[in-house]
């Protein structure tokens, strides 16, 4: 399974949809996902892929982490795992 499509995965779980509900252009407001669901879904994709995700709950704003759509937030973590690897 792919990077994209386990965080897909992840997502989709968290929105109580299936994961072709999910598309990478989807926000997570598009999906109804609050900000407790966003916490749960970072701490379910850093479990996942052994990562941390450079993303503070109390200041989303102030994050390094883009989350402004499903694409974006693959692409991080693309990134996250590529670093930690090399």
């Amino acid at each position: 399974m792919s990077i994209q499509d386990k965080v897909i995965s992840i997502i989709a779980e968290q929105a109580v949809l299936e994961p072709s509900d999910v598309s990478p252009d989807s926000t997570l407001e598009d999906l109804g996902i609050d900000s407790l669901g966003l916490v749960e879904s970072i701490f379910a994709i850093e479990e996942e892929f052994d990562i941390t995700i450079p993303f503070n709950a109390n200041e989303p704003e102030q994050s390094d982490f883009d989350i402004s759509n499903v694409a974006a937030i693959i692409a991080g973590i693309e990134k996250l795992v590529s670093e930690k690897a090399s």
